[in-house]
């Protein structure tokens, strides 16, 4: 998502990374990968549960992107690491 983000910008996403490491963690590991985005701290991982991103056989985060409108409505939602072409696909179709 890094090297893709002009062209979620051009469809005024924003996007932002959820991991249930401490904010602190988050500073250094998004400096050392240059992230253009927040990370979110979500250390009891109720965000990651809310929208399903949680491995089926145990606590962990299993990466996922979901693309979610300013009401709340989930626009898209997949697990591993779809490209971005794809992401923004559905966004068309809409």
């Amino acid at each position: 998502m890094r090297d893709e983000i002009s062209q979620y910008q051009r469809f005024d996403i924003r996007p932002f990374g959820v991991n249930p490491a401490p904010i602190d963690a988050h500073v250094s590991y998004a400096a050392k990968l240059r992230l253009p985005f927040p990370l979110l701290s979500d250390p009891g991982l109720a965000i990651a549960e809310a929208y399903g991103a949680l491995k089926p056989e145990s606590r962990k985060i299993a990466r996922s992107v979901c693309l979610i409108d300013q009401d709340g409505t989930i626009l898209f939602s997949q697990s591993g690491a779809p490209a971005a072409d794809l992401i923004l696909e559905a966004l068309k179709s809409r």
